[in-house]
């Protein structure tokens, strides 16, 4: 089953809630929450706080995304938020294998990204403990930017890495995915697709949403 994560990166910021609201009505299942920290990636967006706000506004799963420098320095605030999933870097400066294991302490799911210049073998050592893989196919940082068909081949290779373990790991894509794009994503092994500035600048999130999974 193909999952949709709608970025509330590409969001009316001034609206953050309702916009949570009407993509759970689209029929989203989860919402992704990128945080950046203007250091790890050039780029600031929200932390915490805003994160909290709106958890009252959407029932589903909060989809975390830090790309941030101390990822297990700041734990705590997210968990507290309310996050699901939280997903890490690792290429952060951050113990992979603490962060790893203080998320999944905290009750929460873990997932480990990495940016379009880190090898597929990178993300290996951890598909015996983590719950998710993220593969950027876009650099981080800013939403809008175009899709990079080469790291389709790292997504391949890793689905066929999660396979072999005969774990359930979710095989996440995030950066420039549409309806054209998304096909891809999902012959690739992909099954969770990220989409920001696609769903919402479109008036009918539903149908939007629709596009990305038939």
């Amino acid at each position: 089953m193909i999952k949709v994560s709608p970025s509330i990166l590409s969001a009316d910021f001034a609206n953050l809630g309702e916009e949570a609201r009407k993509m759970q009505q689209a029929g989203a299942p989860w919402l992704h929450i990128d945080v950046m920290d203007g250091h790890f990636v050039p780029n600031i967006s929200f932390g915490a706080p805003v994160m909290k706000c709106i958890r009252k506004d959407f029932d589903g799963i909060f989809d975390v995304h830090l790309m941030i420098s101390e990822p297990l320095r700041y734990l705590d605030d997210f968990v507290k938020g309310g996050a699901d999933m939280i997903t890490f870097h690792l290429e952060s400066d951050s113990d992979p294998d603490a962060t790893i294991a203080a998320i999944h302490e905290k009750g929460c799911k873990a997932g480990i990204s990495i940016k379009p210049k880190t090898p597929a073998e990178a993300v290996k050592p951890y598909l015996d403990r983590v719950d998710m893989v993220l593969v950027m196919t876009v650099e981080p940082g800013f939403g809008g930017q175009k899709f990079m068909t080469d790291m389709m081949s790292k997504v391949t290779q890793i689905r066929q890495w999660i396979s072999e373990t005969g774990r359930e790991i979710d095989l996440q894509v995030d950066g420039g995915v549409n309806a054209e794009t998304a096909k891809v994503c999902v012959e690739a092994g992909a099954n969770v697709l990220v989409a920001g500035s696609y769903l919402f600048s479109k008036p009918d999130y539903a149908a939007a949403i629709k596009t990305l999974v038939d």
